[in-house]
């Protein structure tokens, strides 16, 4: 197959990061024609001006549309892209410069309809920004689920980077209205419609998160309200390891009272040797002390962040049986 790429990225009041994101197009080892859509999703702070800047050199389309969420605007974008197979990022990534090479040759030799890629720290984030990548990424944390594993099929892409054929947009009609969990919920639609999914190694992207340990904890406490309406959704999704993070909370707080209660730092050894173990790995991967001991602070905001939504999601989606958009209607957009 002959693949024309659009790159679709719905941008919101965040023209520094879409500027930081066409400087690394501009850099890439590709020599293919391609397209990049701009989708401006209701900003009060237009990317315009920095999308102009690039029109001599890169091929660019910009639009400007109400706000109505990410989802919606991948599903515009896709819409009025030109090409034959999309993908998509976030507009807080920044490319390495082999991303675009990466892909093309690997899609020549083992096409996937959608397709997953990992995110990565560069060296110029934060100490913030790389712990919070870290527990975001590490099998220690996550298993893996974000784009760190060997094997290629059976992968849920997620749409900080994601490549979508437009045969596999246009049968499922892209991405529904809520959010976040529009990704996975559209990839098991895809894989349902009978497509080929899977990871594409070595196509990552570095992803910056410009965010605050409040921004942080906000977002996974939504992964985590989000995950139980999935996979009543998709039922033969439900994993026992959505319930990590709801058992953590719960051995956290049983080993602090056990310990309490029997006076001894014997009881907290299981906890610490985790914390320990995922200490130094952040360490050896980041060679950074201190990002290793903000990685110790991630997981906790990470674990008590989505396991206690997810507790309490599974618990009205599944026990009460209430309608998820009238229980939660912030995690969907009209």
């Amino acid at each position: 197959m002959d693949l024309h790429l659009s790159l679709i990225i719905p941008v919101y009041n965040r023209p520094d990061e879409i500027d930081e994101l066409l400087e690394s197009f501009t850099k890439q080892d590709f020599d293919k024609k391609y397209e990049i859509v701009i989708i401006e999703d209701g900003s009060n702070e237009s990317s315009e001006e920095v999308v102009l800047k690039y029109k001599k050199d890169l091929n660019i389309s910009y639009y400007y549309k109400e706000n109505s969420g990410p989802g919606d605007s991948r599903n515009y974008g896709m819409k009025r892209a030109l090409g034959n197979y999309f993908i998509i990022l976030d507009s807080d990534v920044i490319l390495p410069n082999h991303y675009l090479k990466t892909i093309d040759t690997f899609l020549k030799d083992n096409y996937l309809d959608c397709f997953g890629g990992s995110d990565a720290a560069h060296d110029s984030f934060t100490d913030l920004q790389k712990a919070i990548n870290y527990v975001m990424t590490s099998f220690l944390t996550t298993g893996g689920i974000r784009g760190n594993k060997i094997k290629i099929q059976k992968f849920e892409p997620r749409s900080f980077n994601m490549g979508i054929s437009k045969e596999a947009f246009e049968a499922t009609n892209g991405f529904s209205k809520i959010h976040p969990g529009e990704d996975p919920d559209l990839s098991q639609r895809i894989v349902n419609k009978g497509f080929k999914t899977g990871y594409l190694p070595n196509a990552y992207v570095y992803h910056k998160r410009r965010i605050s340990w409040s921004k942080f904890y906000t977002q996974v406490k939504k992964f985590g309200l989000v995950r139980p309406i999935l996979t009543k959704w998709h039922p033969t999704t439900a994993k026992i390891t959505f319930w990590f993070p709801t058992f953590f909370v719960l051995f956290t707080i049983l080993s602090l009272l056990t310990s309490a209660i029997c006076l001894s730092f014997l009881c907290l050894i299981p906890l610490m040797t985790y914390l320990i173990v995922l200490f130094i790995h952040s360490v050896f991967l980041n060679r950074s002390v201190k990002v290793g001991f903000l990685s110790i602070c991630a997981v906790f905001v990470q674990f008590f962040g989505y396991g206690l939504a997810f507790l309490k999601s599974t618990f009205y989606i599944r026990l009460l049986k209430k309608e998820p958009e009238q229980q939660f209607p912030k995690l969907f957009f009209k």
